[in-house]
């Protein structure tokens, strides 16, 4: 399937998700529930599997969701909706579909949507201050999404919308190489 049929329908599902949890006013705890789903999906291989695999039956998959579901107390909306996914053979636009609803979120509250990328994990006083630098330079509340990449050695990548500052110690020893190249 092409990239932006999934993309049309991850927007149209995270959009649906949305209307229907603020009808309900639960748009932050099935935020809460989607920003864990994306933790573990980030993070194990094996729901990773689940999701993109053509093999696994909608029954199968319905049951492992439901599984992964009351293993993580989701909130019933956010367990419904995933059960609705896994029934419509949609699970594999699931992470498309969980960008789309926090932007949809960011985008009520008037937050700008940043994407950090560090080699360790940050602490809760580093995250913060990221927020308070991030919001001082952009100039409005600031929605930070944390994730762990080691292959950047050290450093960080901060993504807000088109912008991307990178201090990654890895792009830096790449600049250096090409560097080191042009000088031979």
């Amino acid at each position: 399937m092409p990239s932006e049929t999934i993309g049309v329908i991850a927007e149209r599902y995270a959009t649906a998700l949305f209307e229907l949890a603020e009808s309900q006013n639960s748009l932050d705890a099935v935020a809460g529930d989607l920003k864990c789903l994306k933790a573990m999906i980030r993070n194990s291989a094996d729901l990773s599997r689940l999701l993109d695999s053509p093999v696994l039956t909608r029954a199968e998959q319905g049951k492992a969701v439901a599984a992964l579901s009351a293993a993580a107390q989701f909130n019933v909306l956010t367990a419904n909706f995933l059960g609705l996914v896994a029934k419509n053979r949609r699970l594999f636009t699931l992470p498309g579909m969980i960008e789309s609803y926090l932007g949809l979120l960011a985008a009520k509250r008037g937050e700008l949507a940043a994407t950090v990328a560090s080699a360790v994990e940050l602490s809760k006083s580093q995250i913060d201050a990221l927020e308070a630098a991030l919001k001082a330079a952009f100039g409005g509340n600031v929605a930070v999404d944390v994730a762990v990449d080691p292959s950047l050695l050290g450093g960080l990548v901060v993504k807000v919308g088109s912008r991307m500052v990178d201090s990654s110690l890895k792009t830096k020893l790449q600049h250096l190489k090409l560097a080191m190249k042009g000088v031979g």
